[in-house]
C-alpha cells in the first residue's frame, strides 16, 4: 500500500487508489464485489436470445443489420472469428469503430511497437487480431472476404434501446437485431489545467496514440513516465532501448502495488536501475510545466521537479460506456453489468471486454478485467452463448503477464505470468537469477501463482495450480532451494486432490 501521507494532497491521490491485497486483483478490476452482495437486476434474461433479421451483402445499404458490435479493439476482432467460425457473418455482422485500423493486438503497443525503429519494432499489418493467440491474421481484406462490414473512424454516438438502432458520427443510423458493446476503455488523463495535454505529453491506447509518443521519442533526450503500473514498466523499459534519460514516477512505496509484494518489486526496481533508469516514489504530481516553445519541459512536484521533454502517463483507465448508461452500468466496479453468458439487462445487447461487469464465478465475485485475454475468451463465450444453444456460465480464471526488454541487444529479457488471485500470505523462491516465484496461500490452499522467466512447462502448470487451489505445505514451500523445487512441491500437491 502506498503512504496516504505522501499523496494526499497531490493530483495522483485521486487516481492511484490502491485497495489493500486483501481485495485481490485489484491492479485490473477497481473493486471486487461478491455476487451474493449485488442486486442483480430481475430483467436480466434468463434464456437465450437474439434478434434477427434476415439480410444480405447486398442489403448493407439499408440500415438493418443482424448484428452490430460497437468497438473495434481486440475483443470484436475474436468475436468477428466466432461468427465467422459459425457461419454467421457473411452479410449479417457489422462492426462500428471509432479507429482507422482493422481490430489489432493491443498489447503491441506498449511492448514490440515501442522497440526502437532500428530493433524491429512490431508494425501493423503484423499483429492484427487474432495472431496473440495464435490464430489467423484478421487483415481489413479478411473482413471484406468474410462478407463483414467495417464502419472505420464512425463512433457510436447514440442509442435508442426501443427502436433498437445506433447512431453514429457521421450519422449513420444502424437497425440492429443484437448488440455486443466491445467499446474497451479510454485511458485516465490529468486535467489539462495542470498540463495534461502540453505537446509531449502521452496517453497509450491506440495505434495514433503510440505514433505520436514514437515521433516524440525520435527527438527526446529525457523521459518520464508517470506511473509505476503495466504502462509505466513497459515504456521505460522501451526508452531504454532509445538509449534515453528515463524517471519512473508513481505515489506508491514500489512499483506494481496491487500485485508485486515489496520483495517483489524491488528485484524488477533493481533491473530497471541497472539499465539506467531513475525512480521516484511516494510523489504527488502538482503540474506539468510548459517549455517557451509550449511543449512541456517538467514535472512539478510536491517537494521539487523533474526535467522532461517527453511525459507518458500511465495511471489507469475508464470504461467507455458513456453511450449506455441505460444498459445497466454497474455501481461496484464500474462497467455494463452482465450475466454469466454476457448478456445485459437489456435483451438482445451484450456486453464483453474491458467494460464488462460479469460474476467471476471461481471468486463468487462481480468484478472488471482489464486484459487481452479475457477479451479474447468473452468475445468467444458471449458469440457462442448467442448462437447456439449454449448455456455454461463463464468460467475466467484471471491470467495477466508482461513481457520486456525483448528487443535486439538487450542484455536480459523479462517475462513473468500471474494466474489466480493475489490474497493471503506470500511464499517468495528464486534469487531472479533469471527466475523467481511467489506463491499466495490463503486457509492453507494455494490462491495464485507468479513466475518469472519460466519454461513453457512450468507457465503451463500455473493456470492447473491456480485453479485447483490445492492445500500446500507452506513450510515445506518456504524451504524449497530453487524455483524447481517449489514448482514441483506445487505440482505434487495436485495429486492429492
Amino acid at each position: 500500500m502506498s503512504s496516504s501521507s505522501s499523496v494526499r494532497r497531490g493530483i495522483m491521490a485521486s487516481i492511484s487508489s490502491a485497495l489493500p491485497l486483501k481485495n485481490g486483483l485489484s491492479l485490473w478490476c477497481p473493486q471486487s464485489t461478491p455476487v451474493n452482495q449485488i442486486s442483480r437486476p430481475s430483467s436480466i434474461v434468463s434464456t437465450n436470445f437474439r434478434r434477427r433479421f434476415t439480410v444480405s451483402a447486398s442489403s448493407f445499404a439499408n440500415e438493418n443489420r443482424e448484428f452490430v458490435i460497437v468497438g473495434g479493439g481486440n475483443a470484436a476482432g475474436y468475436a468477428a472469428r466466432t461468427f465467422v467460425e459459425h457461419g454467421m457473418a457473411d452479410g449479417r455482422l457489422c462492426i462500428v469503430s471509432k479507429e482507422a485500423y482493422a481490430p489489432y493486438e493491443r498489447p503491441a503497443l506498449t511492448k514490440g511497437y515501442l522497440f526502437p525503429l532500428d530493433k524491429k519494432p512490431a508494425r501493423l499489418p503484423g499483429f492484427h487480431t487474432c495472431v496473440g493467440s495464435g490464430g489467423e491474421r484478421q487483415t481489413p481484406d479478411w473482413y471484406k472476404e468474410k462478407g463483414i462490414e467495417m464502419l472505420y473512424e464512425d463512433p457510436v454516438e447514440g442509442i435508442d434501446i426501443e427502436k433498437q438502432t445506433v447512431r453514429t458520427n457521421s450519422g449513420k443510423l444502424l437497425k440492429y437485431g443484437s448488440l455486443i458493446i466491445a467499446t474497451g476503455c479510454t485511458a485516465s488523463r490529468f486535467p489539462d489545467k495542470i498540463g495534461g495535454n502540453l505537446p509531449g505529453v502521452h496517453y497509450i491506447r491506440d495505434v495514433a496514440d503510440a505514433n505520436s509518443l514514437i515521433s516524440s521519442l525520435e527527438k527526446a533526450k529525457k523521459v518520464v513516465v508517470v506511473g509505476g503500473g503495466y504502462i509505466g514498466m513497459e515504456v521505460a523499459a522501451a526508452a531504454v532501448g532509445w538509449k534515453l534519460d528515463t524517471t519512473i514516477i508513481f505515489p506508491e512505496d514500489h512499483l506494481m502495488t496491487r500485485l508485486f509484494t515489496p520483495s517483489l518489486a524491488q528485484k524488477y526496481e533493481q533491473l530497471y536501475q541497472d539499465y539506467g533508469v531513475k525512480f521516484v516514489k511516494g510523489a504527488s504530481i502538482k503540474s506539468l510545466e510548459a517549455g517557451s516553445d509550449g511543449r512541456v519541459a517538467g514535472v512539478k512536484l510536491e517537494n521539487g521537479s523533474i526535467e522532461a521533454d517527453t511525459v507518458v502517463v500511465g495511471i489507469g483507465a475508464k470504461p467507455a460506456v458513456s453511450q449506455f448508461e441505460r444498459v445497466g452500468l454497474s455501481s461496484a466496479v464500474g462497467g455494463i453489468e452482465v450475466d454469466g453468458q454476457f448478456r445485459t439487462r437489456i435483451p438482445g445487447i451484450f456486453a464483453i471486454g474491458d467494460v464488462a461487469a460479469f460474476p467471476l464465478k471461481i471468486y463468487n465475485r462481480i468484478t472488471r478485467v482489464e486484459h487481452v485475454d479475457h477479451a479474447r475468451r468473452s468475445a468467444h463465450h458471449c458469440v457462442n452463448s448467442l448462437l447456439t444453444a449454449h448455456t455454461a456460465t463463464y468460467d475466467y480464471l484471471p491470467y495477466f503477464y508482461s513481457r520486456v526488454f525483448e528487443y535486439e541487444g538487450s542484455q536480459r529479457k523479462v517475462w513473468w505470468q500471474f494466474f489466480g488471485d493475489n490474497v493471503g500470505e506470500t511464499v517468495e523462491v528464486g534469487n531472479f537469477d533469471p527466475k523467481v516465484a511467489t506463491f499466495w496461500i490463503e486457509s492453507g490452499k494455494l490462491k495464485g501463482v507468479f513466475l518469472e522467466s519460466g519454461s513453457p512447462e512450468e507457465f503451463q502448470l500455473l493456470p492447473k495450480l491456480a485453479r485447483n487451489q490445492p492445500s500446500i505445505d507452506k513450510a515445506k514451500l518456504e524451504k524449497a532451494s530453487s524455483v524447481e523445487e517449489a514448482l514441483e512441491i506445487a505440482k505434487a500437491s495436485l495429486q492429492l486432490l
